[in-house]
């Protein structure tokens, strides 16, 4: 019996050394001998290599302004175990968080003694299926990694939607478009309609073709819905989403970056298709919900003197993105980078990128198993301004002490790594 939540925490420091294990076979026993509460939720499952949580963000907040109760899973955590799982963006209280792990214990021991350990994130996934099917109306579960091996790939979902495909994750998911595209294609049901994002032909028929065999109608970005930009200004943007014949809105959002269009694109799908399947929607209050959408760790400004932004671009495209969004909304101002990231990521080619258009990029460590080395980061490219820094906070703390007017200075490489950094701007 766990009595508090130092004990909850105790418990799965120790979870963590059974480590990342691909594979349905864990959860799926978990979550029987659970009485399988994901059979008893209208869930919708979010794969993707970027894009996932902004989406997630959208779609949430629009169903809340519909009076919906909404419950998410989304990793990696911003705030300790209890960040994992929300409902109408408060996340599960640490007594809540006991009392489901009381009521779980059992069925973990019992996979324990067989000698078939659930692993962290097994347990987390099990403990929000739990939970949402005692409170909410709808479930938006964000795959982990890939998809169809994911854990959070135990369920059938209302509908689906893959965000879209880039290198991630090369040592579990593969080297290739095809073969990243092949785990996110993983989340696509037995007739479960499938809204896709923008991506490349190679990914883009290998997703078709799964669907196709799953008999799954598909809903593409660019063909089936499109979005055409109206107007920019530094606090919104706006844009004209139109889907077939009878669906037009005006689509006003706060977020920066035009992959944020995409994003909030496929959350307008996503509100049609539930229309379509019996959902009744007010428009106006969706659109409404996601207008005031803002994704802490999405490009956010978490400090004003000095101007410091953090942003979880943590692959190729990723990086793509955010510097395309640093140069359109900082036009006139001298950037900087910190920079820190796992060491199983292709960190070269991300920092090679980042070196041509920022003044500096000082890179660094956190403590993370999976950190790499500031000094190793060091030597992966060549830049006139590039600093090595043993502790982000020492940097921190100099670009406190020593800034001017005209800098601003981003933090990106790592969600972990901003997770840590939010936490130090924030309190």
């Amino acid at each position: 019996m766990f009595n508090n939540f130092q004990q909850v925490k105790a418990f799965f420091e120790i979870r963590k050394s059974y480590g990342i294990k691909p594979g349905l076979d864990r959860i799926n026993q978990l979550l029987h001998l659970l009485n399988n509460p994901q059979d008893k939720i209208n869930a919708i499952h979010v794969a993707g290599t970027n894009g996932k949580g902004s989406s997630i963000n959208f779609l949430k907040n629009a169903l809340i302004c519909n009076g919906f109760h909404v419950g998410v899973f989304t990793s990696p955590s911003m705030e300790g175990l209890t960040g994992y799982i929300f409902i109408d963006d408060n996340p599960i209280s640490e007594q809540m968080f006991i009392s489901l792990l009381n009521e779980m214990h059992p069925a973990i021991q019992k996979l324990d003694n067989d000698h078939n350990h659930p692993t962290e994130f097994e347990i987390l996934t099990a403990l929000a299926f739990v939970y949402f099917a005692k409170n909410v109306d709808f479930a938006l579960i964000e795959t982990g990694m890939g998809g169809r091996e994911d854990t959070t790939n135990c369920f059938k979902p209302i509908l689906s939607i893959i965000t879209n495909v880039a290198k991630d994750h090369i040592a579990f998911l593969g080297e290739t478009q095809e073969k990243i595209a092949y785990h996110k294609a993983g989340i696509i049901k037995e007739n479960v309609p499938v809204i896709i994002g923008d991506m490349r032909k190679d990914a883009l028929s290998v997703i078709c073709n799964e669907a196709s065999k799953k008999s799954a109608p598909v809903k593409q970005l660019a063909t089936d819905f499109n979005y055409e930009i109206i107007e920019k200004t530094t606090s919104n943007q706006t844009f004209l989403w139109s889907g077939g014949n009878h669906y037009k809105f005006k689509v006003s959002i706060q977020m920066h970056g035009e992959h944020q269009l995409r994003n909030a694109s496929l959350a307008v799908m996503s509100l049609v298709q539930l229309e379509e399947i019996g959902v009744e929607l007010n428009w106006s209050k969706a659109l409404m919900g996601i207008n005031l959408s803002q994704a802490p760790g999405r490009f956010e400004v978490v400090s004003v003197n000095p101007t410091v932004v953090i942003d979880g671009a943590h692959n190729e495209a990723g990086i793509n993105s955010f510097i395309q969004t640093a140069l359109n909304n900082y036009p006139d101002k001298e950037k900087h980078i910190i920079f820190a990231g796992f060491k199983d990521k292709d960190l070269e080619v991300m920092l090679n990128k980042l070196s041509r258009h920022f003044a500096s990029i000082t890179v660094t460590t956190f403590d993370h198993p999976r950190a790499a080395k500031g000094e190793d980061l060091y030597h992966l490219f060549e830049m006139e301004n590039k600093l090595l820094s043993y502790n982000w906070k020492d940097s921190m703390e100099k670009i406190k002490e020593n800034h001017t007017v005209n800098q601003i200075f981003f933090v990106t490489g790592s969600l972990h790594f901003i997770v840590n950094v939010r936490k130090y701007f924030v309190k």
